[in-house]
């Protein structure tokens, strides 16, 4: 066969259709078949609290991001795409406001010691906000990528800003499940008591707004339905089975094989 030959041999039929681009709803700029415009509110809930994200830039691309979804949900949120904070990307941080920033403790890293949220509920940096505002700073990313964003960005954050965790016990020798957990994993977390950027937030501001019950509620409840209808078009996770060492695959081999000696003698 000829090269021409070859080349109309993987042509497509000429009444072939071409491949439909995915649909992409207007409204929440999600794809249409998981539409979230039932669940979001309009219009978007204001708040007292600022909320500013920084979003890193591999982050922006994951279809199971939260962030863009809790954008269109708070009137007073920022995303910012960058990978660290520092002068001159916020002009609303350059003011240096009364502010926390949410990332869990890490007994592996020495930066700054953090507060839970019990704790802030009882520390003068509420009150201190009340002519200002609070301003609260999520990072999301993967947690590699946020663990890097906090470090370069705390240098900055140390002038202002105060550290927050969630009332949650983090163990880090204990596995993360996925977005309210169900037998679909849709993102693991990488150890117990992490949560997504969403869920973190929504925590936040049940604490420091004065209808906070109100506004976690809302903000979870279309958590919930994302998950939910992402969770619709996957598939059950099958466990793997764990992979053994080179050594430890021959020695079970031999094993094997001596068992299988010994039954043939009987």
């Amino acid at each position: 066969m000829d090269p021409q030959e070859a080349e109309a041999a993987i042509r497509l039929p000429s009444d072939a259709a071409p491949p439909q681009p995915r649909r992409v709803c207007p409204g929440c700029d999600r794809p249409a078949r998981v539409c979230l415009c039932h669940v979001i509110p309009r219009p978007p809930i204001p708040t007292a609290t600022r909320v500013v994200v920084l979003h890193h830039p591999h982050e922006s691309r994951h279809k199971l991001s939260t962030v863009p979804v809790l954008s269109r949900c708070l009137l007073n949120s920022t995303v910012l795409l960058h990978r660290k904070l520092r002068p001159g990307l916020s002009p609303l941080l350059d003011r240096f406001p009364p502010s926390i920033y949410l990332f869990p403790p890490s007994s592996s890293s020495s930066s700054s010691p953090s507060l839970t949220l019990s704790q802030l509920r009882a520390s003068d940096l509420l009150r201190r906000a009340e002519h200002e505002g609070l301003v609260v700073i999520a990072f999301d990313a993967t947690w590699k990528h946020a663990r890097e964003m906090v470090s370069a960005s705390e240098e900055y954050l140390s002038r202002f800003a105060v550290r927050v965790c969630l009332d949650f016990d983090y163990d880090e020798s204990v596995d993360g499940g996925s977005i309210y957990d169900s037998e679909l994993l849709l993102r693991k977390e990488p150890y117990g008591g992490c949560v997504s950027t969403m869920e973190a937030v929504a925590r936040v501001l049940r604490v420091v707004e004065t209808n906070g019950e109100e506004v976690e509620g809302r903000l979870i409840g279309v958590l919930k339905e994302m998950v939910r209808l992402q969770a619709s078009f996957l598939k059950p996770a099958k466990p793997r089975n764990k992979l053994l060492k080179k050594g430890s695959r021959g020695q079970q081999q031999k094993k094997m094989e001596q068992e299988q000696s010994e039954q043939l003698q009987m």
